[in-house]
């Protein structure tokens, strides 16, 4: 099943390569076709968006923003693990999880500003008592919100950094491929999407497979990117492409991992 992205889409005709042959395609052909619905159940199409997520992120051109995905997932976590049993997070990298989820959504740089701003110690043991509520993400949202410049979605970034099996962050594509909206950031949407992706989560787990509520926002956002056009640096007509499996998924293309590579 897929949902349809048309606002995502500028109303012009792009060509999609496959195989060496290039078809003339309409945004309206693409945009009914090129984003898998929340409500799909084939664990393969969710496997294949969350395998195409460094390749889609890597695609945007957006300057610092691979190493500050790598910074936010890998080391990010690592960090945190570290100071267990009272793990907590120090302001710089609260700011430099600001920028991972300004750069890889809007750029608002007031947040940073804010962040900036904010006292060391209350960081720490905000954060702090935020972890420790943990399982209950009511009470660790509203820990981390007393922050200044610390909303919901910037509180989920952190829980999920800690716990990404139980807090999911709160992306637009997220939100829009769930909830059906991405323009109300409140704590109670947060708790309704942390819901939705958790059984989602659950029911993509099984025979071996695991998948947390954080692999499924990773997979929303990665087929939302996907179905986006990009400019191809190699075309110097200025053709615009398709990026991924998902605009390659209609009946007319087999879609495969190599998909994920930019034309």
């Amino acid at each position: 099943m897929i949902r349809s992205y048309d606002n995502l889409l500028p109303k012009k005709s792009y060509e999609i390569r496959q195989g060496g042959k290039a078809e003339n395609l309409k945004t309206s052909d693409l945009s009914s076709q090129t984003v898998m619905d929340f409500a799909c159940s084939d664990i393969s199409v969710w496997k294949d968006a969350l395998s195409c997520y460094q390749n889609r992120l890597e695609s945007l051109n957006k300057s610092g923003l691979p190493e500050l995905d790598d910074f936010y997932r890998n080391q990010l976590p690592l960090l945190l693990r570290q100071r267990n049993p009272k793990p907590y997070i120090l302001k710089s990298e609260l700011s430099k999880l600001m920028q991972w989820k300004l750069t890889r959504g809007k750029w608002r740089p007031r947040l940073l500003d804010f962040v900036s701003s904010l006292d060391e110690t209350l960081v720490k043991s905000a954060s702090q008592k935020a972890f420790e509520s943990l399982p209950d993400i009511s009470k660790a949202i509203s820990g981390l919100t007393v922050l200044k410049g610390v909303g919901p979605a910037t509180a989920s970034a952190v829980l999920a950094a800690y716990a990404p099996d139980t807090a999911p962050f709160m992306s637009d594509e997220a939100m829009l491929a769930a909830l059906g909206n991405s323009k109300d950031y409140t704590l109670k949407q947060y708790i309704l999407l942390t819901e939705k992706l958790q059984a989602k989560a659950k029911e993509l787990s099984w025979e071996g497979d695991i998948f947390t509520a954080s692999d499924v926002e990773r997979a929303l956002w990665s087929s939302a990117i996907g179905a986006k056009l990009l400019v191809s640096p190699s075309d110097s007509d200025g053709k615009l492409f398709a990026l991924g499996k998902d605009a390659l998924s209609s009946q007319r293309f087999k879609p495969s991992n190599k998909d994920c590579m930019t034309p």
